[in-house]
């Protein structure tokens, strides 16, 4: 008898079938050094959700694959993460413009806020996805409040993203129990895609027994802290005066600096020499992160990256929400930051074109605590990719390639945007977002959403003493 034939081998690794493949592209790639390195006619392989393999085409073994994209013109990186936002807040876009923080907040931000329905921070969120699918942004961090909601819309756009439920002191204990259920109750949803953290507002809204409470439970839980801190001078000057001590002392005094998980400071702007050893010396990972183009709007001075990067603080890039900042357009956020910091330290070799492109990726990554996951282009790391369109007349010719991206280069070039290995946009055609109905439920909500006839408000912005 004639034995059965023997079943065929299984596909050695680098021939298995790959969910996608994308070729022809120029692909950012971060080096040995932590440099930015770029190479030519690339091929990237993406298998559950994950590179496979990355380099030069005529050294990718053909493979198989259920989805192919032809790059040819493109330039593949790692999607850009915005490391601090408040992604409802698209619903607040030019609500108050030109005048100074203190009245921003208390008369016109918080009294609208206190209107705010759990089906407004979904509107906004979906709207706040859709803008940064669309700029190329593939992962976000945001600190709000009725974070169901935006946990919820994550899961639905396929983003990824890592969130906060933010409280005040005014809100009592209850406040800081709801941050925390959030937390560990979302921690890990939408297939690992949603990271959380512990978010207390700020050292001014957040009593100093609160800090120390906050920091005890998100050390007993392994959790993370994201919160406002030292974001302008005046509030440096303000807890000076009133307690002897910086925002960022305060963070130290009350445990939050000694995390395992770390903290995500948002801002710093007032960041003084005097918090520079304390930052050096904290105990647990520290980031911050910076979003220049609403201090430009409000006159404040922008994050020191100089001095928190001599340290060894990432910091990473951000947009704030639009509220303030008009948009979630972290692009722009890599330029601006380029430009103001030659201009702020008055030196043009710094920040270079290929630093601001690690600051956009792999020090953002880092910020948020995603460091081994995304932030760069290579074989383990997940498939968060963005495709730029390099052909349209304002990015020829291409001298260099670095500058190019950051100075030339616009979110509007972005054709494809991918998650975790799942074209989220492709051609510019959102794939998970319905637009138009979200815009369309969003208007009709306006006029209860802006109603400031109520004189309530959710909090008080911290004024100078008298």
């Amino acid at each position: 008898m004639t034995p059965p034939p023997s079943p065929p081998p299984p596909p050695t690794p680098s021939l298995a079938p790959a969910d996608l493949v994308i070729t022809g592209c120029t692909a950012l790639v971060h080096d040995e050094h932590e440099g930015i390195a770029f190479v030519e006619d690339a091929a990237i392989v993406v298998r559950d959700g994950a590179i496979a393999s990355i380099g030069p085409a005529e050294e990718t073994a053909p493979v198989a694959t259920a989805e192919r994209i032809d790059a040819r013109g493109q330039v593949a990186m790692p999607g850009l993460i915005n490391c601090h936002t408040h992604a409802p807040m698209v619903a607040l876009r030019g609500i108050a413009e030109d005048m100074p923080a203190e009245e921003w907040f208390n008369d016109v931000i918080w009294p609208v806020e206190s209107n705010l329905t759990a089906n407004d921070v979904e509107l906004g969120a979906r709207l706040a996805c859709a803008e940064m699918i669309r700029g190329g942004v593939t992962c976000f961090a945001d600190h709000y409040f009725s974070m169901d909601a935006v946990a919820a819309v994550v899961e639905e756009t396929g983003l990824r993203a890592h969130l906060g439920e933010a409280f005040f002191s005014s809100q009592g204990p209850e406040g800081r129990a709801r941050s925390l259920e959030f937390a560990l109750r979302h921690r890990g949803a939408a297939g690992g895609r949603i990271t959380t953290a512990l978010a207390p507002h700020a050292p001014y809204t957040v009593e100093d027994a609160d800090l120390v409470t906050t920091a005890e439970l998100a050390r007993e839980h392994g959790l993370p802290v994201h919160l406002h801190a030292s974001e302008s001078r005046d509030q440096t000057d303000n807890s000076l005066a009133r307690h002897g001590f910086t925002p960022i002392e305060v963070l130290e005094r009350t445990g939050l600096l000694g995390l395992d998980a770390g903290v995500l400071i948002a801002h710093g702007t007032g960041i003084v020499e005097r918090d520079l050893p304390v930052l050096e010396r904290a105990t647990g990972p520290v980031a911050v992160a910076t979003a220049p183009r609403g201090y430009l709007k409000f006159a404040w001075p922008t994050t020191p990256v100089r001095a928190l990067r001599r340290i060894g603080v990432p910091v990473g890039l951000a947009t704030d929400g639009a509220a303030s900042n008009n948009s979630l357009d972290v692009w722009e956020a890599m330029a601006l930051t380029a430009l103001v910091q030659k201009s702020t330290e008055g030196d043009p070799r710094w920040l270079t074109s290929r630093q601001a492109l690690h600051h956009a990726t792999l020090q953002s990554a880092r910020a948020v605590g995603l460091g081994e996951r995304i932030g760069s282009l290579a074989p383990g790391r997940r498939a968060d990719i963005v495709l730029v369109d390099l052909t349209g007349p304002h990015t020829q010719p291409v001298h260099d390639l670095a500058a190019t991206l950051v100075h030339s280069a616009r979110s509007a070039d972005v054709r494809t945007t991918i998650v975790d290995g799942r074209v989220l946009m492709r051609d510019r055609e959102l794939l998970t977002v319905d637009v138009p109905t979200t815009v369309r439920e969003l208007t009709d909500r306006l006029p209860a959403l802006t109603d400031r006839g109520h004189g309530g408000r959710i909090q008080d912005y911290d004024k100078p003493p008298e």
